[in-house]
């Protein structure tokens, strides 16, 4: 059982940057892909960006959010950049055996991190 835990959420202005962590319990960590989902409300769960030995990036991120993991500390990192209103959402890191772009292709959940960005 691979317990996550998401930090770094908060309220920024449009324009502005925060950077998201995500620590994983799983000493065998560089086991698994890592993968970032967004969910706003009313809609559904969307893939944002995910790794293992590639980066992988929703269209709407690509040149603003940058992932990256440190295999030392067991630990995953959304780097976001020019944000955006619509980037407003519940964060979650998630991870799986496989990379992938769907959320069920995840075993394991964080709890999520809020992310607000005002206009």
């Amino acid at each position: 059982q691979v317990q996550l835990g998401e930090s770094g959420g908060g309220l920024v202005q449009a324009g502005g940057s925060l950077r998201l962590s995500c620590g994983a319990s799983e000493r065998t960590f560089t086991n698994y892909a890592m993968g970032w989902f967004r969910q706003a409300p009313g809609k559904e769960r969307e893939f944002v960006a995910s790794i293992n030995r590639r980066t992988y990036y929703a269209d709407s991120v690509k040149g603003r959010f940058t992932i990256s993991r440190d295999n030392a500390k067991n630990t995953v990192y959304l780097q976001m950049n020019s944000l955006k209103p619509e980037d407003t959402a519940v964060y979650y890191c998630a991870a799986g055996r496989v990379v992938g772009d769907r959320p069920h292709e995840y075993d394991y959940w964080g709890q999520g991190t809020q992310v607000t960005v005002s206009s």
